[in-house]
C-alpha cells in the first residue's frame, strides 16, 4: 500500500512538474505521452501568415442602436492562416505569437511550430479549408494550438479576429449575433477568390469546396446559423433598441433570410456552442441542419448549458448525422482554449485565468483529445478517409470499455476506446445519432 501511494505521488509530481514547465514556456504544441493516437502532429511543416481583409458596406450594429434604419461601415477583420509549408534550407520549425489575453493588462507570447511567411507546399495539391471561430470574447490565437495541429496534417486553417468580439474591442452582444456567421462566410468567400489568384500565397493550395468550421461558444453559434439554423422569433424580439432588419437578419421566420446552408461547408465542429439554453433555437430551426456535426461539451457547462444547451442541440438537430463528445464534470472553458498563459499565471491577481482553465480537466489533456477527434471527424468528412470511422465506433461510456491483454490481436473482449492508451479515456462519453430523414 505504501509503495502504491509512493508511486502515485511520484507520478503525480512528474505530471505536475511537466505541466508547470509547459505553462512557463507557453508551448501550444504539447502532446502528452498519454494522448490519443491522432492527437500527434502530422508530417507537414507549417507556415503562418497574418492578413487583413475588409468586407465593405456592412451593417454597423453598435452605431445603429436607437436608429430606425441601420448605419453602415467597412468591416475589417484580421485573420491568421496556417498551411502546409516547404521550409527553406536555412529555416527551422518554430515561431511565436504575441497576443492579448482575457486579462487586458497582460500580453502573452506563445511558442509553436509554425514558421512566419514560409513558402506553401505546392506538391501536395489543394488542401481542405478549416475556419476557426473564437468565443465572446476571444481572438484568433485562442485556438492556435488546434490550428497548428491541423495544418501539420494537410489542412489550410484560417482563424478570425471577430471585430467587436475580441478581448481588445468587446462590444454589444448583438454585433456578435449579427456578424458572426457573416464573418465566417466572408472569409470562405475571400479564400475562394484568392485560391484562384495567380501570385497569391493561397493560389492552388486550398479547396474551399471542402470546408469545415470549428466554432467555440459564440463561434459555434455562428456555425449553426451558417448550417441553416435561424434563431427564434423571441430572440429577434429581444433586440428592442435595434432596427428590425438587424434583429431579424438571422431569424428562422425571416422570409428574406439569406442563410441557406453553404454547400461548401461539409463538416461542423461546435465546441460548447452558445446559446441554446437561452432559447436561441427550437426543434424546427435545428432540424434544418443537414451537414454532419460533431459537438463537444462539458457536462458541468453553466455558460452554454448542457442538458438544456449542447445536448438539446444534439438531440434536436434531427436531420444531421451528428456526434456528441461529453467531458464529464467539465465546464465551459475546459476543451477549446490554449493552456493558461504563463504571463497570467505570474500576474499578481491572475485575473482572467478562469478563461483558460477548468476545475477538473487538465487543459493540455482535453486539448489533445480535441486534436484527436477533430482529426478523426475532419479526415472522415473532408478527406473522405474511411479508416477514421473505426475511431468513432466506440462503446458509449468510455468507463465501460474493457482492456484485453490480447490487445495486439484484438478480440471481442477488447472494447476500450480505439486509439486511447489504457486508462486514458476515463471521463469521456461519445454518442451518435443518425439523421431521421424527415
Amino acid at each position: 500500500m505504501r509503495l502504491t501511494l509512493f508511486l502515485s505521488a511520484l507520478l503525480h509530481g512528474t505530471i505536475l512538474a511537466t505541466t508547470i514547465a509547459t505553462a512557463q514556456q507557453n508551448r501550444i504544441d504539447v502532446v502528452r505521452h498519454d494522448a490519443p493516437e491522432l492527437a500527434r502532429y502530422g508530417h507537414h511543416d507549417i507556415g503562418v501568415r497574418t492578413v487583413e481583409w475588409t468586407n465593405p458596406n456592412q451593417v454597423d450594429v453598435i452605431s445603429s442602436e436607437g436608429l430606425e434604419e441601420p448605419a453602415y461601415y467597412d468591416r475589417t477583420l484580421t485573420i491568421d492562416i496556417w498551411y502546409p509549408a516547404r521550409l527553406a534550407e536555412n529555416e527551422q520549425p518554430g515561431g511565436t505569437y504575441v497576443t492579448s489575453t482575457r486579462n487586458l493588462s497582460v500580453t502573452a507570447t506563445l511558442h509553436g511550430r509554425a514558421v512566419r511567411d514560409a513558402a506553401p507546399d505546392h506538391t501536395i495539391g489543394a488542401s481542405p479549408l478549416v475556419i476557426i471561430s473564437h468565443g465572446y470574447p476571444g481572438n484568433r490565437y485562442l485556438m492556435s494550438h488546434l490550428a497548428e495541429n491541423l495544418a501539420s496534417k494537410g489542412y489550410v486553417v484560417a482563424s478570425i479576429d471577430h471585430r467587436e468580439s475580441t478581448y481588445d474591442d468587446q462590444g454589444s452582444i448583438w454585433s456578435t449575433l449579427y456578424h458572426r456567421s457573416l464573418d465566417q462566410r466572408f472569409v470562405i468567400d475571400k479564400i475562394t477568390d484568392l485560391s484562384e489568384s495567380n501570385g497569391h500565397f493561397l493560389n492552388q493550395i486550398v479547396d474551399t469546396g471542402r470546408t469545415g468550421i470549428v466554432g467555440y461558444s459564440m463561434g459555434g453559434y455562428g456555425l449553426l446559423v451558417n448550417l441553416g439554423a435561424g434563431y427564434t422569433d423571441a430572440t429577434a424580439a429581444s433586440a428592442e433598441s435595434l432596427p428590425e432588419s438587424i434583429a431579424r437578419r438571422h431569424a428562422s421566420n425571416n422570409p428574406e433570410l439569406a442563410i441557406n446552408a453553404d454547400t461548401r461547408i461539409k463538416a461542423g465542429i461546435a465546441i460548447a456552442p452558445c446559446c441554446m439554453n437561452r432559447g436561441m433555437w427550437d426543434p424546427a430551426s435545428l432540424a434544418t441542419i443537414k451537414t454532419p456535426l460533431f459537438l463537444m461539451a462539458g457536462s458541468a457547462d453553466d455558460t452554454a448549458g448542457y442538458e438544456n444547451g449542447v445536448r438539446a442541440i444534439f438531440e434536436q438537430a434531427a436531420n444531421s448525422d451528428r456526434y456528441l463528445l461529453t467531458f464529464l464534470h467539465a465546464g465551459h472553458n475546459a476543451i477549446a482554449p490554449i493552456p493558461l498563459p504563463a504571463e497570467i499565471h505570474a500576474s499578481s491577481d491572475q485575473a482572467g485565468a478562469f478563461h483558460y482553465t477548468d476545475a477538473v480537466w487538465d487543459s493540455t489533456r482535453s486539448s489533445n483529445i480535441m486534436f484527436h477527434f477533430a482529426t478523426v471527424f475532419l479526415d472522415l468528412q473532408l478527406k473522405h478517409d474511411p479508416s477514421r470511422g473505426e475511431f468513432l465506433q466506440l462503446v458509449t461510456h468510455a468507463d465501460d470499455g474493457a482492456w484485453s491483454d490480447n490487445e495486439d490481436t484484438p478480440d471481442d473482449q477488447h472494447t476500450y476506446w480505439h486509439g486511447f492508451p489504457r486508462y486514458t479515456a476515463r471521463g469521456l462519453v461519445l454518442e451518435h445519432l443518425a439523421p431521421t430523414g424527415r
